[in-house]
C-alpha cells in the first residue's frame, strides 16, 4: 500500500524540494512485503531498437531497483549485450509516475533467494512453467499442466533458471499531477554527479 497522496507528492510539488532522490522513490514506493507495483522494463535489442515489457518491482533497497525474471528470456539476452535500461512506474490512478534509467547487474544469490520466498504461490509456480514448451500448448493443456503441477508441487523451490537484475539509476524523473488540479503538475529531474545528485524542476 502506497503513502498518502497529498503527503507523498509534497515534497516534489512543494518549493523545499528533497536533495535525496532515494529518500523521495521510498517515500512513494510501497515497503518491502506489500504487493509490488508494475513497471515498463525498456531494454536495447540486438538490432538497436528498444524492446518495453511489464515487470514487478520486486524491492527497492535505496539504492537499486530490483526485478526477477527466467534467465532465458529475451530481456536477459539484451541486459547481456547491453545493461542500460529504463523503468517507468506508473500509479495506477496516475497521479505519479517515476522514470529511472541506470545500469543493470546481477542480483546477489541472497536477494534472489529473499525475493522468491516473498512471491505469491502464483508466481512461484509461474517461475517453473513460463517456458516456450509451456507457451505453445493448446489453452486447455496448459490449464491442465498448471493443475497438475499445483497439485503435486504445493510449495515450489526456486528454479535454477530463476535470476534478478538490481539496477543502478544514473537519472531518475519524479512527476507528480496536482492532487486538486489547482495547478501544473510538477517534474523534478535528478542525474547523478559523483558521490551526489543534481536536480531541477522541468516542465511537466
Amino acid at each position: 500500500m502506497t503513502t498518502d497522496l497529498s503527503t507523498a507528492i509534497a515534497p516534489v510539488l512543494g518549493d523545499a524540494d528533497t536533495a535525496d532522490p532515494a529518500a523521495l522513490a521510498a517515500s512513494w514506493l510501497p515497503p518491502l512485503g506489500a504487493e509490488p507495483m508494475r513497471m515498463t522494463l525498456s531494454t536495447i535489442d540486438a538490432d538497436g531498437f528498444p524492446r518495453a515489457r511489464t515487470v514487478l518491482l520486486s524491492e527497492f533497497d535505496g539504492e537499486r531497483f530490483y526485478f526477477h525474471t527466467d534467465a532465458d528470456s529475451a530481456k536477459i539476452a539484451d541486459l547481456q549485450a547491453n545493461p542500460r535500461v529504463a523503468l517507468t512506474v506508473l500509479w495506477p490512478d496516475g497521479s505519479r509516475q517515476l522514470v529511472v534509467q541506470g545500469t543493470a547487474s546481477p542480483a546477489p544469490a541472497a536477494e534472489l533467494a529473499d525475493a522468491f520466498r516473498r512471491r505469491s504461490p502464483y508466481l512461484k509456480q509461474l517461475a517453473w512453467l513460463n517456458t516456450a514448451d509451456h507457451a505453445r500448448l493448446p489453452f486447455a493443456e496448459r490449464e491442465a499442466v498448471w493443475a497438475a503441477f499445483a497439485a503435486e508441487v504445493p510449495e515450489p523451490a526456486q528454479p535454477e533458471g530463476w535470476t534478478g537484475y538490481g539496477v543502478l539509476p544514473h537519472r531518475l524523473l519524479f512527476w507528480a499531477a496536482h492532487p486538486t488540479g489547482g495547478s501544473a503538475s510538477r517534474r523534478i529531474e535528478y542525474v547523478r554527479e559523483g558521490d551526489g545528485w543534481a536536480h531541477r524542476p522541468i516542465p511537466g
